[in-house]
């Protein structure tokens, strides 16, 4: 027994902020943008919460796969941005849906916290407890992005996407294996400060900015490349497959140059990557679904094919998984 995706689904909020949008707020330039991250527009919220983009995207998926919210077990939020801190947004999601025979709650695994998620509800699945299962990615990083630091403003988006998984007992489909790493050392590449209760709070944590994303670009760059070909071979390499064996490899989108250079090690070409990055910005747990989700709903996935799934977070997780569709 395993879990399969039965569907996918997405959201995106209406209002699309442009690079030419952004050359108005902070000194930068649609074409350095481009050539330093492949982001051309990205979508943020005006009125909406992290869990009405999950909702919508979980609405998605359940009428794509013809099935209703009360037949949902496990509701799985992965999100840096909650609607609050308590209670869990999988319940408000649970709530908005009416999934009144689930239960559910929040990870955070940064830009990794989709895979996390994935395979802890894949864990369920296999163990009997839970029969359908909704892993959603959501994020609201507008809410905690400085719009003055040309460094990080340029580069996140807003947006929701999900998968619905069921239980099979078929060997040819499914989820064949999750691998998951973090690394503690690292907590200083990428970090939210406040409010927490390291620094509460408090009006010198706002006027210091620290309620905002902040980031070690180049750091974080050098070790993603090299951690994602990593747990990818190791992955792969668990069940004697190799690159080679790939259809699909559909990363987090961080960076466009990020993903190139893990296929350029890898020896996959152009057709077996999918990048959605220039469409949605870095938008972190919601970037893999999003991008998968897209791949399916434009044909670029097949029944039997293997897609390689992997991601790289913040201050430090990163993981791998490979699905066979």
């Amino acid at each position: 027994m395993r879990a399969k995706i039965l569907s996918t689904g997405s959201y995106l909020p209406s209002r699309i902020l442009t690079n030419h949008d952004l050359e108005k707020m902070v000194d930068t330039s649609d074409e350095w943008i481009t050539q330093r991250t492949g982001i051309k527009v990205r979508h943020i919220v005006q009125d909406e919460v992290t869990s009405d983009l999950a909702y919508k995207a979980s609405k998605d998926a359940l009428e794509s796969a013809g099935v209703g919210p009360e037949e949902v077990d496990l509701i799985i939020v992965a999100t840096v941005t909650p609607d609050k801190p308590l209670p869990a947004t999988a319940l408000f999601v649970q709530e908005k849906l009416g999934a009144v025979n689930a239960f559910g709650f929040d990870i955070n695994a940064a830009c990794s916290g989709f895979m996390y998620a994935l395979s802890i509800a894949d864990s369920y699945i296999r163990t009997g407890a839970v029969k359908k299962a909704l892993v959603i990615g959501a994020e609201v990083l507008s809410k905690i992005t400085d719009w003055e630091d040309r460094s990080t403003c340029v580069i996140f988006g807003d947006g929701a996407a999900c998968v619905l998984l069921t239980a099979t007992d078929r060997d040819d489909e499914g989820i064949l294996s999750i691998t998951l790493h973090s690394d503690g050392r690292y907590t200083d590449l990428m970090e939210v400060p406040a409010p927490g209760s390291r620094i509460p709070c408090s009006d010198d944590a706002i006027r210091s900015k620290q309620i905002y994303i902040k980031m070690k670009g180049n750091e974080t760059f050098k070790m993603a490349v090299r951690h994602l070909v990593d747990v990818s071979e190791e992955v792969l390499s668990r069940h004697g497959l190799g690159f080679e064996d790939v259809k699909l490899m559909i990363s987090h989108q961080a960076n466009k140059r990020i993903i190139e250079s893990v296929a350029k090690r890898a020896g996959l070409s152009e057709d077996n990557v999918i990048i959605t990055i220039d469409r949605h910005a870095n938008t972190a747990a919601a970037s893999i679904p999003l991008a998968l989700d897209w791949a399916n709903k434009n044909g670029k996935i097949s029944k039997g094919d293997l897609l390689l799934l992997n991601s790289f977070g913040a201050s430090l997780t990163w993981s791998a998984g490979i699905i066979k569709w």
